[in-house]
């Protein structure tokens, strides 16, 4: 008998557990590119997402149905290059008002109901989040690729991925007097940690 109790507890699957992510030591920037006047100086303003949150339910037995549940404050993107406070608060205030329109819709969300794994080393998995992002209020699919990384209680993810901003209704931003342009596509790179839930 207890050789049999011990060979089901060994074969007893693993369960889904629930991260939350900390957004202190979690990363999400978002990269623009000029084609206006400043442009031809290189200036590419560089964005910082400074309030994020959510949820993360993983299970490395069957990662295929990871979720994910990521909200950003939309007022809490700012600028990070090192332009003068005037350019600064001119971009920020251009992004917040007239592009991201922060007063109707004040939260950027991002849903992942699936995962499809590309590819599996120990605790590292090569990995595309499928997932609905409502950003401007508008919803789409998108697929973002990531690595995903577990080590005890922690869970690591981290990787890069493109957007149109079109595709969202959203106007790129036209600040400095019209001498910076954003081009419509957008560069985004996360490095998301969480931490287990007891």
């Amino acid at each position: 008998m207890p050789d049999s109790m011990d060979k089901d507890v060994a074969q007893a699957p693993s369960v889904a557990r629930q991260y939350a992510i900390n957004a202190m030591v979690s990363r999400f920037t978002v990269q623009a590119f000029a084609s206006g006047l400043l442009s031809a100086f290189g200036h590419n303003p560089k964005i910082a997402i400074r309030d994020l949150k959510g949820d993360i339910n993983f299970n490395p037995e069957q990662i295929d149905k990871s979720t994910m549940h990521l909200v950003i404050r939309a007022d809490s993107l700012s600028v990070t290059d090192n332009i003068s406070d005037k350019d600064r608060r001119d971009i920020e205030s251009e992004m917040r008002e007239k592009v991201l329109e922060i007063s109707k819709y004040p939260e950027i969300v991002f849903d992942v109901a699936g995962v499809t794994v590309n590819k599996a080393e120990d605790s590292q998995f090569n990995v595309t989040l499928n997932g609905q992002l409502k950003l401007h209020g508008v919803t789409r699919s998108q697929k973002v690729p990531a690595t995903l990384v577990g080590t005890g209680d922690m869970l690591r993810s981290f990787g890069e991925f493109s957007l149109r901003q079109t595709d969202y209704g959203v106007k790129p931003v036209s600040a400095v007097g019209g001498g910076l342009k954003v081009k419509d596509e957008l560069k985004l790179t996360f490095d998301i940690v969480a931490r287990a839930q007891s």
